[in-house]
C-alpha cells in the first residue's frame, strides 16, 4: 500500500477515535436542559470528526488521485523522497503545537493562540510581522467571542495570575 494510503489510514483511524468520544462520551456529562439545545459543545468535534473521517475514506479509497504519472503531478508522496520534503518545519511546527497544548491553561488562550499563530506563521517562512500579529489577533479575539459568548464555554482568555 502506498505511503499516502497509510497517512490515510492513520488519520481515518484517530478522527474514528475522536468521533467515538465526540458522540459517545462528551455528552454524557451534560445537564439534561442543556441536551435540548441546538448547538451543544461537542458540536464542533462531530463535524469535525465526520469531516475527518470523509477525507481519509477520500484518501485511502484513493478518490483523489489523478491519471497523471508522478512526473507530471507533484503531489503524489514517494517515501524514498520525503528528505526532500521540509521534515523540519513539520517537526517544528509539531513541537509547537505540543507547547500551546501544554501553554494553553497557563497563559490563557489569547496569549497562547497568538502566540502559536505568529510563531508557526514564522516558521511557514512568512516575514510580515505587523500582518501576522493583527490577523492572530483578530483570529484568536474572534474564536474566543464564539466560544465564550456563543457556545457559552468557559475560555480562560488570560492568565490565572491576571484574575481573570
Amino acid at each position: 500500500m502506498a505511503l499516502d494510503r497509510w497517512i490515510g489510514l492513520i488519520l481515518l483511524g484517530i478522527f474514528a477515535a475522536y468521533g467515538y468520544a465526540a458522540w459517545f462520551t462528551m455528552d454524557g456529562n451534560l445537564a439534561p436542559f442543556m441536551q435540548r439545545n441546538p448547538i451543544w459543545p461537542s458540536t464542533f468535534p462531530k463535524v469535525l470528526s465526520l469531516m475527518g473521517i470523509i477525507v481519509g475514506l477520500i484518501i485511502v479509497l484513493g478518490l483523489e488521485k489523478s491519471d497523471k504519472p508522478r512526473e507530471e503531478n507533484p503531489s503524489v508522496i514517494v517515501y524514498r523522497q520525503l528528505k526532500e520534503f521540509k521534515l523540519g518545519q513539520a517537526g517544528l511546527l509539531l513541537a509547537l503545537m505540543v507547547a500551546y497544548a501544554l501553554l494553553l491553561r497557563p497563559a490563557g488562550f489569547i496569549i497562547a493562540t497568538v502566540g502559536f499563530l505568529v510563531i508557526g506563521s514564522a516558521i511557514l517562512g512568512e516575514r510580515r510581522w505587523i500582518t501576522m500579529i493583527v490577523v492572530a489577533g483578530l483570529a484568536t479575539g474572534i474564536v474566543w467571542y464564539l466560544v465564550q459568548v456563543v457556545l457559552g464555554i468557559f475560555l480562560r482568555p488570560l492568565p490565572a495570575f491576571m484574575g481573570v
